[in-house]
């Protein structure tokens, strides 16, 4: 898997998109050619600044792709369905270069050209899906692994790695022995003698055991390491494949000693800097809408304009968080409770503002006041942290940093409404904690805005 941003993405999903961007350039270049001849293409695309208009094109269409989740083969599997979603990114493509085009006919590179690119890209793009799916279920292109573990621990990583072809993997052999230790140390001692003696070798060896202590052939594993062979802790590829850190089996060294979770000052100051500056701009920019916002709050409801909210910040500090109000006065008369879908103390506004994200917009103020940042874990309601913290471990480590208006966990998860759900959403803070960058804040902005136009996430 490839790092980038914090982040680590399967390999062959970086082949896709990059060729994907070779394959959308081609077409246009290759229309180019047809329409004005070998002569003037060239004069068009190096000297009217086609190459440029090209590249943008290019840009544009894997935007696009990401946005429809063309990169996310968890989400979209179906052949069908990623054939449609590829004529919608290309239909988008269309009406984008046609807007520009109405307003601004240099765009043009020349005659036709656009059409005809477009004509090749189609099946240029679903050939190469094609190619790609091939590729991708061949055993020639998957590393050989094999699971070191047994139960439900080991069962979970086994079906995950079956049911993500994207990475890469194929588990070659697992053995869910139910025996007792000792006896199954000495299976697994044979299987990995096996293992060292086998045409063609394992590639890679995943240890999923919840209890090593022995249990773990650390002898037959350190030869095989010798031998070139990868050897690595299911929960670290837990994390490189989910975005976040498995609580089940995390000990306290896994912080002492990993590398990550270090809140740096200079880093801090630097993310506050940059959080305040967004935060004064989207201000700015939502000046123009804010009347006709608050208009509907007031018609939707007998009420005040926004809604303040106790909320625990760094440090465990308490501060009120600002919201447009999106529920009825007397919504929480009987105590404190999460959202849940579609719930009854909303209002039909309000649950516009909440689909779109706009009732978040006033705690921009809370940015420029310090209580929060720009990205973070989101800030709890005081009545839920301590029950959550006795709950569920690690959890106080979410008050290291300042909140945030959004974050990993917002746009990888979504909105937690259960105690497990929760949990899972602790996971995502907490590999934001331990990778946490200005690099990964910025895609997690990114990535804010995808969840914002998709609706994805919000109760």
């Amino acid at each position: 898997m490839i790092r980038f941003l914090n982040v680590y993405y399967p390999t062959r999903m970086i082949v896709l998109l990059l060729s994907e961007a070779c394959v959308v350039s081609g077409c246009f270049i290759a229309a180019t050619v047809i329409m004005l001849g070998s002569s003037d293409a060239a004069l068009a695309l190096q000297y009217e600044h086609g190459g440029l208009k090209i590249a943008i094109i290019t840009v544009v269409s894997l935007i696009l792709s990401y946005y429809f989740d063309l990169y996310e083969p968890q989400i979209v599997s179906a052949r069908l369905q990623i054939y449609f979603r590829i004529l919608l990114v290309l239909g988008f493509d269309c009406f984008i270069l046609s807007a520009f085009l109405l307003f601004e006919p240099d765009v043009s590179i020349g005659p036709y050209v656009y059409v005809v690119g477009f004509s090749l890209l189609a099946p240029s793009l679903i050939l190469l899906r094609r190619t790609y799916e091939w590729a991708g279920g061949h055993k020639y292109f998957r590393e050989r692994v094999y699971v070191l573990g047994a139960g439900d621990y080991a069962r979970s990583i086994v079906e995950t790695i079956r049911s993500r072809p994207d990475i890469g993997m194929e588990v070659i052999a697992w053995e869910d022995l139910q025996m007792e230790p000792a006896e199954r140390k000495k299976v697994w001692i044979d299987t990995l003698e096996r293992i060292a003696k086998a045409n063609p070798l394992v590639q890679r060896i995943i240890v999923a055991m919840e209890h090593r202590r022995g249990e773990l052939p650390v002898q037959e594993l350190l030869m095989l390491r010798f031998q070139g062979i990868a050897v690595e802790e299911d929960g670290t590829l837990r994390e490189r494949l989910y975005g976040k850190i498995q609580l089940d089996g995390l000990r306290p060294s896994s912080f002492l000693y990993s590398e990550g979770f270090r809140v740096l000052p200079s880093q801090q100051f630097t993310r506050q800097i940059v959080s305040l500056g967004a935060a004064a701009i989207g201000l700015l920019l939502i000046l123009p809408i804010f009347p006709f916002v608050a208009l509907a709050v007031k018609l939707s409801s007998k009420g005040p304009l926004f809604f303040y909210q106790p909320r625990v910040g760094m440090g465990g500090r308490l501060f009120n968080v600002v919201k447009f109000r999106t529920m009825f006065t007397d919504a929480e008369s009987n105590g404190a409770k999460w959202a849940t879908k579609d719930d009854p103390r909303v209002t039909k506004v309000g649950m516009f503002l909440r689909k779109t994200r706009l009732d978040e917009v006033p705690q921009l103020w809370n940015v420029l006041r310090g209580d929060m940042g720009l990205v973070g874990p989101r800030p709890e309601r005081p009545e839920f942290v301590s029950w959550l913290t006795s709950e569920l471990p690690f959890y106080y480590l979410r008050t290291l940093i300042r909140p945030g208006l959004t974050g990993w966990a917002q746009v990888r998860y979504g909105y937690g409404a259960t105690l497990a759900e929760t949990k899972e959403k602790l996971e995502y803070d907490l590999y934001y904690i331990k990778h946490m960058s200005l690099g990964l804040d910025l895609l997690i902005m990114f990535e804010t805005i995808k969840t914002i136009l998709r609706r994805r996430g919000a109760q």
